[in-house]
């Protein structure tokens, strides 16, 4: 699984012209998930993420969660994550198959808001992600389990 992670002043995902996710402060994050990713890679990085401090905090340090600064994420599910581009045309046999990745990305989406509001994109859909990053500060976090 993995995530891209970005700090952001403000973020949105438009379908179709209509604006389906929107945060202020927070975090955005591009969600993919491999083939062999399950509930337990979602687990741990529901958890992870929602405590990363990468928030300032009064001495400007990266000390403070989304959670402590009451942010909200933004999760966009992003399959194109695991692309595979040893040729140049780029391949996605890594990628979860659709119908098992939304339910996993429904199941994230539900971990993460135990802990802070979420607002998501669609999966399957074009989308259109604005965002204004805010440092920049962006931070990869990827979880394998071997089995």
């Amino acid at each position: 699984m993995k995530l891209v992670v970005q700090r952001v002043t403000n973020a949105s995902v438009e379908v179709d012209d209509s604006i389906v996710g929107e945060i202020q402060e927070g975090l955005m994050v591009l969600v993919g998930f491999g083939i062999t990713d399950g509930e337990r890679e979602a687990d741990y990085l529901a958890k992870k993420l929602t405590k990363l401090r990468i928030f300032q905090d009064e001495n400007g340090r990266m000390n403070k969660s989304v959670k402590d600064i009451g942010g909200k994420l933004l999760l966009v599910p992003q399959f194109t994550l695991y692309a595979s581009t040893k040729k140049n045309r780029p391949s996605f046999h890594k990628a979860l198959d659709p119908e098992k990745a939304t339910e996993l990305f429904d199941y994230f989406a539900g971990k993460c808001s135990e802990t802070v509001d979420v607002e998501t994109g669609e999966f399957g859909a074009f989308m259109k992600v604005q965002l204004l990053n805010n440092g920049p500060v962006t931070i990869l976090l990827e979880k394998e389990y071997d089995e």
